[in-house]
């Protein structure tokens, strides 16, 4: 559904992917793990589109995204959860989710896509009238994942949802993972919390300085192994 070949990217002068290339198969979730500063993050922006390639190449359903614009990328059932949730605080919760819902294609059915979403949050239900300054970390969280899938994507990318959360809300949003995997869903994960990203993964790959340094099917990764070369012990 989507490759990646050969990729460099990077900040202006500074480059940080090296090369970098992977498969994300339809139907699977495929997750990016490694430490600060590995590029995760700055893989995610190069296939939204929020940075250009220096190199290489980026294919969705056997079409370059070379040159498309980041707004049309929802047109073509991309969505990005970015990491930081970076909610619209001052709006309502509902108004944050209907943003979601923005691409033409997905406005129509954007109220019966809203109750998917609020059978899936039922919190957000019951607040949808507050500013979305009002939820918690974990709340907001479910929040942006809520509005990502308002535009009824083909292909997720969700950044470090676990960042900053208590243990126990770190669990919920995994399991919310879990049932998205369950409905047949296309995500790609990225997340430094190994052990719970590989409980929901399919494909997993490791980057550290800016490179591919392991890919393998998440039930052949031993989580020890992994965590000594994430840790370049």
């Amino acid at each position: 559904m989507l490759e990646i070949n050969a990729v460099r990217a990077g900040y202006g002068a500074i480059n940080v992917l090296w090369d970098v290339s992977l498969n994300v198969a339809r139907g699977e979730v495929t997750t990016i793990v490694g430490p600060n500063g590995a590029g995760k993050t700055t893989l995610l922006r190069a296939i939204m589109g929020l940075l250009p390639l220096q190199r290489g190449q980026i294919v969705y359903d056997g079409a370059p995204l070379a040159g498309v614009p980041t707004w049309d990328l929802p047109e073509r059932g991309i969505a990005m959860v970015p990491e930081g949730r970076m909610i619209f605080r001052d709006m309502s919760i509902e108004e944050n989710l209907m943003l979601g819902a923005f691409p033409k294609a997905r406005r129509a059915a954007a109220k019966n896509q809203l109750e998917e979403v609020f059978a899936l949050f039922p919190l957000l239900k019951e607040r949808r009238a507050l500013p979305a300054g009002t939820l918690s970390g974990g709340q907001a969280q479910m929040l942006a994942l809520g509005r990502g899938l308002m535009s009824s994507p083909q292909l997720m990318l969700i950044d470090e949802p676990s960042l900053g959360l208590a243990p126990v809300v770190v669990q919920e949003v995994f399991e919310i993972l879990a049932r998205l995997k369950a409905e047949g869903r296309t995500i790609v994960l990225v997340e430094q919390n190994t052990n719970m990203a590989l409980r929901v993964a399919d494909q997993v790959y490791l980057m550290q300085g800016g490179k591919v340094t392991l890919s393998a099917r998440a039930a052949d990764v031993d989580v020890e192994t992994l965590h000594d070369m994430y840790f370049a012990r």
